[in-house]
């Protein structure tokens, strides 16, 4: 009960159905993959394909991933649950904590460190860390990015997991013209080429393209699965992380 509806033709035509509020009450600004990368000198890129594949005992002690407590991997774990069902979510997730490299620490980079380092083979990370990763100054977040490559899962399927960055009004807001305004800009040509440029996310308008470094990674399919759903399931994932053992 904290955001307030958002009556705005603009955003309903510039921002797909799943990527928004069902109720107009937030909007996705800014498109991230949930991804799957693996280290280029142990594994070729056709040996994972499926977020269902990190459970296969091939990958026994080779995940990297990070906490239960990220909600980016809550999310994911939703999205499992309300594309597989939970007996399978459930089973998968168990899975999961056989085949992790270490106890889950540290946010995404850090996997992609770990990985190039030779902790586990594959990692889940979510594609703006390694967007940084190559498009940095620093010559060592350069080399990280050289060692591993970028698997976009399910595109047999349902596609790959996205999470948005958004915004939405308040329920009290005083001035809720100009906030919607700001959202408005926010989804326009001019500023979503501005955000692609410095977040090495994907534009939620179709008319703009992504950074140059993104690009170089190739179109995918993404699942279109109601953003609003991950949310109904969110409690259920965390439950189902917790009996997995999911630290």
């Amino acid at each position: 009960d904290l955001l307030q509806s958002i009556d705005s033709k603009k955003l309903q035509s510039i921002i797909p159905t799943h990527l928004r509020d069902k109720d107009n009450q937030w909007f996705g600004l800014s498109k991230r993959a949930r991804a799957i990368f693996y280290r280029k000198d142990a594994v070729k890129k056709d040996d994972v394909r499926d977020y269902e594949d990190l459970s296969s005992s091939k990958w026994y002690k080779q995940v990297l991933i990070r906490s239960s407590s990220n909600i980016y991997n809550q999310s994911l774990v939703a999205s499992l649950i309300a594309n597989d069902g939970e007996g399978s979510a459930s089973s998968w997730a168990r899975s999961v904590v056989d085949n992790m490299a270490r106890t889950p620490k540290g946010g995404d980079t850090d996997q992609l460190r770990a990985l190039a380092a030779g902790e586990g083979e594959i990692a889940v990370a979510n594609t703006y860390y390694y967007g940084r990763l190559i498009g940095s100054d620093d010559p060592k977040k350069n080399a990280v990015a050289e060692k591993i490559g970028i698997v976009f899962p399910n595109q047999n399927g349902r596609g790959t997991h996205i999470n948005v960055s958004g915004a939405g009004v308040t329920k009290h807001a005083k001035n809720k013209v100009e906030a919607v305004q700001l959202i408005e800009f926010l989804a326009s040509k001019k500023a979503q080429k501005l955000l692609a440029k410095v977040n090495y996310e994907f534009p939620v308008n179709k008319k703009v393209k992504p950074h140059p470094v993104v690009a170089k990674w190739g179109k995918f399919k993404e699942d279109e699965l109601s953003l609003t759903r991950l949310g109904e399931l969110n409690t259920d994932a965390v439950l189902l992380m917790d009996r997995a053992g999911w630290k």
